[in-house]
């Protein structure tokens, strides 16, 4: 209304004919309704957060208001900006029918300016008005535009976090899976043995139980390390601060690989040698010049070793299998063949976690029977440039 006022007012003798405001601008009563249209258009630019289409009612009334001390044959553009930026901030962050009832106001408005003076028999300016509506039309656009691509970004954000969590959740079931299951299948193989020379020959039943005691530990230590690392971000929390005190920093997130119990192909000897005891010959090959890797390369080709090898304990009906590790230029491959039945895993989820594995390191994984008979598993893994 400010603008509109400065516009209008000008020195004597440069009026365009088409610019000169009629005599009442000038008189108390014009001021008047300026200083009413005004003190709509500031009520309602305070109200449009908290309601917007009674804002918007009163921001349409100032236009109006504000026009008719002005003598023009329509609602100027100057005086109807504020309900289009009203139009287009509700058509952001409100609903899509707030948003059309929004517009479909503006337009009422502008149409029944126009009807009002036709009634009266004055003229108007149709041409002018239609641009005018055109604005305000092209203001609801762009504001429902906005809005949808910040619906669309709170969805696409929604989304990797709900996939995050899966992710999680998943990466934690392949750690239990495959710790658990090896040693259950260690410590089946020693039960059985033992069990057969317990009579016998009580000395190796007394090492037999050593041994499924010795597994049991390490089990029952892994799980206690995952849990632990699970409930570490609760007891970080701090507890919630007073209505006078700063709010404490957010604690940090779960890097990934934190719940990794932290073996490596460095401890497929030691697997080697555990499950060799427990009566499933186990031969390590290393190819190529063993070297570092990454550890979520290192920790994931060790629980594919260990997930392959207990899969031949479980279910390969053999005694022996063996373990190949290249170390190529830019992969490590990983393979683990045996001669037992072939195929038959017990329909668990042990491929499927070695497949997942490979497939977050980009890699390529094959498995099945032999030719020959047997099973064979093959885990490509590919290896950053810098660490070549």
């Amino acid at each position: 209304m400010a603008l509109t006022f400065l516009m209008r007012l000008r020195l004597p003798g440069e009026w365009y004919p088409a610019a000169r405001p009629a005599a009442q601008f000038f008189h108390w009563d014009g001021q008047v309704n300026m200083a009413v249209a005004t003190a709509l258009a500031l009520t309602g630019g305070a109200l449009l957060r908290r309601r917007p289409l009674p804002a918007l009612v009163l921001l349409l009334a100032a236009s109006v208001v504000g026009t008719i001390p002005l003598g023009v044959a329509e609602i100027p553009l100057p005086q109807f900006l504020a309900a289009e930026v009203a139009v287009f901030f509700i058509a952001i962050g409100r609903p899509r029918a707030t948003g059309v009832a929004a517009v479909g106001m503006s337009l009422a408005v502008l149409g029944g300016y126009l009807a009002v003076r036709l009634l009266c028999g004055w003229p108007i300016a149709a041409s002018s008005e239609a641009a005018v509506a055109l604005t305000t039309v092209i203001a609801w656009l762009l504001g429902n535009s906005v809005g949808e691509s910040r619906e669309h970004a709170e969805e696409l954000r929604a989304r990797a976090a709900t996939q995050a969590v899966t992710d999680e959740r998943l990466r934690i079931a392949r750690e239990l899976h495959d710790m658990v299951a090896h040693s259950i299948g260690v410590i089946a193989l020693q039960a059985g043995a033992a069990r057969r020379v317990i009579d016998t020959q009580p000395e190796r039943a007394r090492d037999a139980l050593g041994e499924i005691e010795t597994a049991g530990r390490e089990t029952l230590s892994g799980l206690r390390r995952m849990l632990g690392a699970l409930r570490s971000p609760e007891q970080r929390r701090p507890a919630r601060p007073g209505p006078l005190e700063p709010a404490p920093p957010e604690p940090e997130p779960l890097e990934p690989g934190h719940l990794e119990p932290g073996f490596g192909l460095a401890d497929v000897d030691r697997l080697a040698a555990t499950t060799t005891q427990a009566g499933v010959r186990v031969d390590v090959r290393r190819l190529g010049e063993p070297r570092p890797l990454p550890p979520e390369i290192d920790v994931s080709a060790y629980r594919i070793v260990q997930e392959a090898v207990t899969n031949v304990v479980r279910h390969a009906g053999t005694t022996s299998c063996r373990v190949s590790i290249d170390y190529r230029d830019d992969e490590v491959r990983i393979e683990v063949l045996d001669d037992g039945r072939g195929g038959d895993t017990g329909g668990g989820y042990g491929l499927i976690g070695m497949r997942e594995r490979v497939g977050v390191l980009h890699g390529t994984f094959a498995a099945g029977p032999r030719p020959e008979g047997g099973f064979r598993v093959e885990a490509r893994l590919p290896v950053p440039a810098g660490v070549r």
